[in-house]
């Protein structure tokens, strides 16, 4: 089909500040969000007969750099395979505009950082977030913009990392600019400009996992320098052995600071910080906070990875085999972030990649992905589903160990705070 006829089968609508123009199967469009990356709206899919969201991606063709960041997303979205990874049913792309479909969540972490949450959901988030992580390094990929607003949930607890416009290869031999981690995630080797390694995820995941227990930012920088004083003003002055691994006139910089003593963990998340400790599973304050000190690690040589994140006794209780080791993603463009081109040839790369996307989602059905009916199956493993649902009595003789033991005394309580608090006007 070409491209006249396909944009026949669009039409455009005003969605809060910007013109959404998308296939007609799609109505009802809400905005729910935005951010650098692009704009976000709610709608009804009348093929799919659900809720989806729709992402429109923010200016894709002004420049080579926005090009490739959007050709990058959509190729990284299309090798992930993951359910702690969105899921993206079908992306669309018009001469100036490109957008992707994905599944429709009920809110980001930005909101449920608001909630009181015990150790079994905080863990569990946490669990699910180093899951993602886990599958992207798996393919070598770095997220590199890892924040509450880019991991979204549901009301069962479900999580999802998203947005990839910043993701890379760690394979690549280019430069890796420290302008890519959303100022108060950002790593100590990232503000320094030394180049980091996968583990500069860890970093983010610690900072998002503190402000889930401090209900604030652990480091709100105002700038650049006044990131890496907040960091130094609440960990400490990093050591000699530290010093010598920056370049000269950073180096020269960071030495010329005041030094700092630094808080210790029992100060700076002392136990009124955290909520109960566990009934259910023994999870406690002192293992929260053994995690935190493990991730929040100034030297990334020292700091912990993901692998032994996801066996540290406070995430662990959850862990399954099939989600921690699933395979990884295999992408085909081994060249994704050396690739060079003009605006004009992203933008047939990008319709290339959306052609490839509609052969692959025929009859609604993603090749590759999980069934729609199988992801809800695996959901409802959650230890936060609805189980007044009667599908979940089918599941519940496949629970196993302690997920089977937490869920018929949770779940009731979480899906009644949950529902307060994402469906309340």
């Amino acid at each position: 089909m070409n491209r006249n006829k396909r944009e026949k089968e669009y039409y455009s609508i005003d969605v809060g500040d910007s013109t959404f123009t998308v296939l007609k199967r799609y109505q009802n469009l809400r905005p729910i969000g935005s951010g650098a990356q692009g704009i976000v709206c709610s709608a009804y899919d009348h093929v799919l007969e659900r809720n989806v969201a729709i992402k429109k991606l923010s200016r894709p063709f002004q420049n080579q750099t926005h090009a490739k960041r959007a050709y990058r997303e959509l190729v990284l979205m299309k090798c992930v395979n993951h359910k702690n990874v969105r899921l993206v049913f079908l992306c669309l792309c018009l001469s100036v505009c490109v957008y992707l479909v994905m599944e429709l969540m009920d809110a980001n972490l930005c909101q449920v950082i608001q909630m009181e949450l015990d150790h079994e959901r905080l863990s569990y988030l946490l669990y699910q977030m180093l899951c993602g992580i886990k599958h992207l390094h798996a393919a070598g990929i770095i997220h590199r913009d890892l924040k509450p607003s880019n991991i979204v949930v549901k009301s069962d607890c479900t999580l999802k990392i998203l947005d990839f416009g910043l993701a890379r290869t760690a394979a690549t031999g280019l430069l890796m600019t420290p302008y890519v981690v959303t100022r108060y995630y950002r790593a100590p080797e990232v503000i320094l400009g030394m180049g980091y390694q996968a583990n500069v995820d860890v970093w983010s995941v610690g900072c998002i996992m503190a402000e889930m227990v401090r209900g604030s930012v652990l480091f709100p920088g105002t700038d650049h320098i006044d990131q890496w004083n907040k960091v130094i003003e609440q960990l400490g002055t990093p050591s000699q052995e530290f010093m010598l691994k920056l370049n000269q006139s950073v180096r020269t910089y960071v030495e010329n600071r005041p030094r700092y003593a630094g808080y210790s963990f029992e100060k700076l998340f002392p136990d009124v910080l955290f909520p109960a400790d566990s009934d259910h599973n023994k999870l406690k304050a002192s293992q929260a906070r053994d995690l935190l000190s493990k991730m929040l690690v100034i030297d990334a040589s020292k700091r912990i990875s993901v692998d032994e994140a996801l066996q540290h006794p406070y995430i662990n209780v959850w862990f399954d085999p099939s989600e921690v080791e699933a395979p990884p993603p295999a992408i085909t463009d081994k060249q994704l972030d050396e690739r060079e081109h003009t605006v004009e040839e992203w933008k047939e790369l990008i319709y290339k990649e959306v052609l490839d996307w509609e052969e692959r989602t025929k009859n609604g059905v993603i090749r590759g992905q999980p069934a729609s009916l199988a992801r809800v199956m695996m959901s409802m493993l959650s230890p936060f589903c609805l189980y007044s649902r009667i599908q979940a009595l089918q599941v519940l003789t496949c629970c196993r160990n302690l997920r089977e033991k937490l869920k018929l005394g949770l779940c009731k309580k979480i899906e009644s705070e949950f529902n307060a608090h994402f469906h309340k006007k």
